[in-house]
This record gives C-alpha cells, structure tokens and sequence, in this order.
C-alpha cells in the first residue's frame, strides 16, 4: 500500500489514540530539520502503556507496507523512538516527556492540527 507522508502520519496518530496516548501533538519539521518531516509526541502513564503504544504504532506501520526503520528504548520504556522515515515518533513516559520538552525544543516547528 502506497501511502502520503499525511496518511501515514494520520494512521500513527490513531495507532497511539487506540492505547490511550496522552497529549499526542504531531510537530511539522519540513524546512526546520533534515531528521525527518514530522515528529509525534505522546506519553502513557506506565511501563506497560508505553510499550502498548509503541507496539501499536509499529504494527500499524507494519499492516500499512511501511518499513520500521528502528525503535530505541522499548526495553526501559521511558522515552521509546520509532523511526518511520519521514516521521519520527516519541512516546514518553509522563516523567520524561516533561522532563525533556521537546516541543519547547522544536518550537519553531508548526503544530499539526490533528482534528
């Protein structure tokens, strides 16, 4: 299945929504960054909801023919990167979302509206 950068990042989105991802805000980085075009940020109150979550979004990515191209921290599952590409996307455990901040980190990236 081909699809745009927009419907993947849509199906991710609802990957996360599916777990009960919390505050999940989607960063637009073209013309900001080379890393990728958008970056998803949620977190899960637990362990075990962050590794749900994250376990969602790479099967989703998976059924839609889109390649994982690495996933860090699922082990410890605080702070989990999915690499999909052109989006990247971050769950976080609710200590460390707020401890790091990336959106105030990237916040001359545009937020996406997800509605």
């Amino acid at each position: 299945m081909n699809l745009t950068i927009e419907q993947l990042l849509e199906k991710t989105v609802h990957a996360a929504e599916d777990k009960k991802a919390m505050d999940i805000v989607a960063l637009d980085l073209k013309g900001i960054s080379l890393i990728a075009d958008y970056f998803v940020i949620c977190h899960g109150n637990s362990d075990t909801q962050v590794q749900a979550i994250t376990n969602e979004i790479r099967k989703t990515a998976h059924e839609a023919g889109v390649a994982v191209r690495g996933t860090e921290g699922l082990n410890s599952a605080r702070w989990v990167l999915v690499d999909l590409g052109d989006i990247v996307v971050h769950v976080f455990h609710r200590e460390e979302r707020e401890f790091y901040n990336l959106e105030k980190l990237w916040s001359d990236a545009k937020v996406v509206d997800l509605a």
